[in-house]
């Protein structure tokens, strides 16, 4: 199973790397996906990282699932980039997994991913989740597209995304690994 996680400055750190660890767990081809032109992207609270290619190296194919990590101005940049949104949009229209956690999701309703489905976000970004049908829960699947609350959250938005790829078996397991551990 095909990642792609896409990471812009002003990321939540442990937003993109907590799915990142558990998928990769889980033995998923994880691939991140940096907006700047060297490999180098900066999170929200000055952590840097070094992504796995830059948005000219990414593969031609699409993946299994897509993931955008919250964090501001993170998320603004990654929608204001026009290939992760074609990018998002490919995945969903062929009925590939499409996930976004705290105030990213706001891109997938700008993008009319979200009409009558079910979806959660950070508290103030509601408004923006267009023509979907608010929850309460603090992570929410709908079909193809799985969404979460925010950083508090992380690790149960992991673990969603890890059963949607594998089975709720493989998530449940690897859960118990990581929190008795």
């Amino acid at each position: 199973m095909n990642v792609y996680v896409f990471l812009a400055d002003g990321f939540e750190l442990v937003e993109a790397m907590c799915p990142i660890d558990m998928l990769r767990r889980a033995g998923a081809d994880v691939l991140t996906v940096g907006l700047n032109p060297d490999l180098k992207v900066t999170s929200a609270q000055g952590v840097a990282v070094l992504a796995d290619v830059t948005l000219d190296a990414m593969p031609d194919r699409l993946p299994d699932m897509v993931l955008l990590p919250g964090g501001m101005p993170g998320a603004s940049h990654l929608q204001d980039c026009a290939a992760v949104c074609d990018t998002v949009k490919a995945v969903f229209d062929k009925g590939g997994l499409v996930a976004a956690i705290c105030a990213a999701p706001f891109i997938l309703g700008e993008l009319g991913l979200l009409a009558g489905k079910n979806a959660t976000c950070y508290p103030g970004f509601e408004d923006r989740l267009v023509g979907a049908v608010l929850s309460d829960r603090k992570v929410v699947r709908d079909g193809n597209v799985i969404t979460a609350a925010g950083m508090g959250v992380a690790l149960p938005f992991a673990a969603e995304l890890v059963a949607a790829l594998f089975g709720r078996d493989k998530a449940e397991a690897l859960l118990s690994a990581v929190q008795t551990a």
